[in-house]
């Protein structure tokens, strides 16, 4: 029987979770590196559950150089089945005010400087992205974010740019017109790795901001944009505990993220050399 295994991938403002009290501190390796930073191993509810800071713990890695291929490795290597990305973003429609979360289920990615696959060297694999995230797994967002009552859209496409300076106001406009929800710089290429690597992802998204589209956030920074983060990361907190109980409720054994790779892997069996890439 498969033992299912949460891991929370928290973006910016979201380093801890301090209220994990039974926790451990793993220090490890990937083919690819170091992730991170230490990868937070807790029990809650008798449940095994992994926390790993995105840009980790004082926020020291910009979104261009965080080592995504090493922070899903690993993961892996301890067994998570489900990963749910947490993120700060900004909004591109003005019904996503400042505080609201979005669970989203589709992302354009604009990055250019990144790693984007595991299977770079003598193993070539297209896995499909057409439905980048868990249905099910969104469904346990849904359920976790409702018990907070926090104001919420289910649904909606993330705009991933190379970052690290925020928008043009003519790329801001541009993405409005693509009809886009927000905008980040972190779950790309994350969610694709994910994906690769056959565990099951969903992103939620703490809108911090308008683009600088929005005549009242023309020059976004960071004083307002962490204003906003603070009263969004307690809120996630809860969110978080939420999702450890009930995410195993809303497993799709048909999900396609479960054996992509059966179907995915091109290269013929006797080129398959590069023992990094045998997963």
């Amino acid at each position: 029987m498969t033992i299912n295994k949460l891991a929370i991938i928290g973006g910016s403002g979201l380093y801890d979770v301090e209220e994990f009290k039974d926790r451990e501190l793993l220090d490890l390796n990937s083919p690819w590196g170091k992730p991170s930073d230490q990868i937070l191993k807790t029990n809650f509810k008798n449940k095994e559950v992994f926390f790993v800071p995105r840009h980790g713990r004082g926020h020291f890695i910009s979104p261009s150089n965080i080592n995504f291929r090493a922070n899903i490795d690993v993961l892996k290597q301890l067994g998570v089945t489900d990963i749910v990305s947490i993120s700060a973003v900004g909004s591109l429609k003005e019904e996503l005010s400042p505080g609201k979360f979005v669970i989203v289920d589709q992302f354009i990615d604009r990055t250019f400087a990144r790693n984007k696959t595991f299977f770079d060297d003598e193993i070539v694999a297209h896995v499909s992205m057409a439905h980048p995230t868990s249905t099910g797994l969104m469904n346990a967002c849904e359920d976790a974010i409702k018990k907070e009552k926090i104001d919420y859209q289910k649904g909606g496409t993330y705009v991933v740019m190379e970052g690290p300076q925020f928008s043009t106001l003519a790329e801001s406009k541009l993405y409005r017109s693509w009809k886009a929800d927000v905008i980040g710089m972190t779950n790309m290429p994350e969610a694709k790795l994910a994906r690769e690597a056959e565990i099951r992802y969903a992103s939620i998204s703490m809108v911090t901001d308008y683009d600088c589209w929005h005549p009242d956030h023309e020059n976004v920074d960071v004083e307002q944009v962490i204003k906003v983060l603070l009263g969004n990361a307690a809120k996630a907190k809860n969110i978080i505990k939420n999702l450890i109980e009930n995410f195993e409720n809303h497993i799709d054994l048909n999900d396609p993220t479960n054996n992509c790779l059966d179907v995915a892997i091109i290269t013929a069996p006797e080129k398959k050399k590069n023992t990094k890439n045998k997963r």
